[in-house]
C-alpha cells in the first residue's frame, strides 16, 4: 500500500487503529517528496528531521496504547507566508530570504496540538501577490497534472504539493482567490472561510482585510477535518470573530433535498473557454440531481469586482510592506551612501517586479488628489458587491460558479500581460470583498487532461452547507478520484 495515496481520514483511522505508524507514514510520503519534488518544484525548505521526529514521539504513544491527538502523524505543508517558528519563512521573497520567525501562527500552534507533522514550507507568488507562482523570487512550481502548465497561485505550491500526493494536505492563503484557482487548476478540493473564522495571527499580511487562511486537501471530508483544526476565536488577532465552530465532518451528509443553489449570470461570461462553462453547467445538473433545487439569483455589480479588488488589495499591500525598509529586519543592501539610499536600495532589490508593481499602484490610489477618486470608491464599490450577496443569499443558500475561467496556461504564457494574470481572479475577487466563504472543487477535465474547478460559495459563517453541497458532487462523481501521473 502505498500510504502517500491516502487521504488525511483514511491515514487517521489507519493509525487510530494501529495498522500503521506515524512513522511509516511520514517516510511514505518524504520518499515521495523525493522521487517528484525536482520535477514540481513545490516546497521552499523540506522539514524531513523535524517531522520524523515528530513522528517518533507520536509511535512510542501509539505503541504504549496512549490516546493519540485527533491527526496524529499527519503530513502536512505549509504556505511560505505562515510563521513557523524556528524554521524560514521567506513568502517566497529575497525581502524576508533569511527570515526565522522567533513564534508560530496560532494556525500552526492549533495543528501541532492536533498532532500534525509538518513537512515543509511551499513556495508561492511572492507575498502572495500572483495568480500562477511565477512570481517566486526562488523557483517556478509546475503544475503536477501538466509540467508545462501554471499550477495557479498565490498558493501553487500547496496545490501542486497536495495534487502530486507530497503531503496529505496543506495550508494556502486567499486575498482574491489564491486558495481556490490554484485548487481548481490542480484539481483539489480548496476552502477559503469565511474572513475572521480562522486567526490570521502569525500570517504575513498582503491586504489585511481580505486575506484568509484555509485548507487545500485531496477530497472534501479533509478539507472540512483541517478547517475544524484551525477554525475558531483567537484573542491574539482583533479581527478573529468570536463564532461557534461547527463540526464539519458531521455535515457532510450527502443530503441535498431542499438546498437552493444560485447560478448567477454575470459568472458566465464571453472569454470564458467552453470547456469550463460546459463542465460547470454539467456540476450544476448533477447537483439537482442529487435533490438542489436551481434559483435564478444576480450579482449585478460583479463586473466592478476585479477593479475594486486590485485598488483595495493594492491600496493595503502599500501600507503593510512600508515596514520593509532594511532596518528592522528583512533584506538590507550592502551597498549605499546615505540613509535614504539604503531605503531605496533595498526595497529596489528585495522586492521583485510584481510586488513593486503593487506597491506602486496602491501608493498611487492612496496619495493626496487620488484617494477620493480611487480608493474611496472602490470601498463604496465593496459595500455594493457585499449587498450583492447579501440580497442573493436571501433567495438561496449557496451560489454555483466556475473558479476561473479558464484551466491552467501554459508557464510563461502570461508573464508579459499582468491584465491577463488579474482577471483570472475574476471569478473569486469577489468572495473576497464581501468576506464570504468559498470552496473549489474538481468537476472535470479539458481535452488536454487539465482539472476545471467548481467553486461554491456560501452564506458568511455557513462554511458547513458548502462543505455539504461539495462533498455531496464529489461522491457523486468520479472527478475527485483521478491523480495526476508524475
Amino acid at each position: 500500500m502505498e500510504l502517500f495515496r491516502l487521504t488525511i481520514h483514511e491515514l487517521r483511522d489507519l493509525i487510530r487503529k494501529g495498522e500503521v505508524s506515524p512513522v511509516e507514514v511520514v517516510k511514505s510520503y518524504l520518499g515521495r517528496v523525493a522521487a517528484v519534488e525536482g520535477r514540481v518544484q513545490a516546497f521552499n525548505v523540506v522539514t524531513g528531521q523535524e517531522a520524523l521526529r515528530a513522528a517518533e514521539r507520536y509511535r512510542a504513544i501509539q505503541v504504549k496504547g496512549g490516546p493519540l491527538p485527533a491527526l496524529a502523524g499527519i503530513p502536512l505543508a505549509v504556505k511560505d507566508v505562515i510563521c513557523t517558528q524556528g524554521v524560514p519563512t521567506t513568502c517566497s521573497s529575497r525581502m524576508l530570504e533569511r527570515f526565522v520567525p522567533p513564534y508560530s501562527a496560532t494556525v500552526m500552534d492549533r495543528l501541532t496540538a492536533a498532532g500534525a507533522v509538518v513537512l515543509g514550507k511551499t513556495n508561492m507568488d511572492e507575498f502572495a501577490m500572483g495568480s500562477s507562482t511565477e512570481n517566486s523570487a526562488f523557483k517556478t512550481t509546475r503544475n503536477p497534472w501538466d509540467l508545462a502548465c501554471v499550477p495557479g497561485g498565490s498558493s501553487g505550491g500547496s496545490a501542486a504539493a497536495v495534487a502530486a500526493d507530497m503531503c496529505a494536505g496543506a495550508l494556502g492563503t486567499d486575498t482574491g482567490g489564491s486558495i481556490r484557482q490554484p485548487g481548481g487548476f490542480c484539481g483539489i478540493a480548496a476552502l477559503k472561510p469565511t474572513y475572521g473564522r480562522v486567526s490570521r495571527y502569525g500570517l504575513v499580511a498582503f491586504a489585511s482585510s481580505l486575506d484568509q487562511i484555509g485548507p487545500m486537501t485531496k477530497d472534501v471530508r479533509d478539507a472540512a477535518i483541517l478547517l475544524g483544526t484551525i477554525a475558531g476565536h483567537d484573542p491574539a488577532d482583533s479581527t478573529s470573530a468570536d463564532v461557534p465552530v461547527p463540526d464539519y465532518e458531521r455535515a457532510l451528509t450527502g443530503d441535498l433535498r431542499g438546498l437552493k443553489i444560485g447560478m448567477p449570470a454575470e459568472y458566465f461570461i464571453a472569454g470564458m473557454e467552453p470547456e469550463v462553462d460546459a463542465a460547470v453547467r454539467d456540476a450544476v445538473t448533477t447537483l439537482e440531481g442529487l435533490g438542489a433545487a436551481r434559483v435564478e439569483v444576480g450579482l449585478p455589480h460583479t463586473e466592478y469586482a476585479v477593479a475594486a479588488y486590485y485598488l483595495v488589495a493594492t491600496a493595503e499591500a502599500s501600507s503593510n510592506l512600508g515596514r520593509y525598509d532594511g532596518v528592522r529586519y528583512g533584506y538590507r543592501t550592502p551597498k549605499s551612501e546615505h540613509l535614504i539610499d539604503m531605503y531605496m536600495k533595498s526595497r529596489d532589490e528585495g522586492f521583485g517586479p510584481e510586488v513593486k508593481r503593487r506597491i506602486m499602484l496602491g501608493t498611487y490610489a492612496l496619495s493626496a488628489g487620488y484617494y477620493d477618486a480611487y480608493y474611496l470608491k472602490a470601498l463604496k464599490v465593496r459595500t455594493l458587491i457585499r449587498r450583492d450577496f447579501t440580497q442573493a443569499f436571501e433567495r438561496c443558500d449557496v451560489l454555483v460558479t466556475p473558479t476561473s475561467p479558464t484551466a491552467a496556461f501554459r508557464i510563461g504564457e502570461r508573464t508579459g500581460d499582468p491584465l491577463q494574470i488579474y482577471l483570472t481572479d475574476v471569478f473569486t475577487s469577489s468572495a473576497n470583498l464581501a468576506g464570504v466563504p468559498g470552496i473549489s472543487v474538481n468537476c472535470g477535465f479539458t481535452a488536454t487532461g487539465l482539472p476545471i474547478g467548481l467553486q461554491i460559495l456560501g452564506k458568511p459563517f455557513d462554511e458547513a452547507t458548502i462543505l455539504k453541497a461539495a462533498h455531496a458532487y464529489e461522491q457523486a462523481t468520479p472527478w475527485g478520484t483521478r491523480r495526476p501521473t508524475l
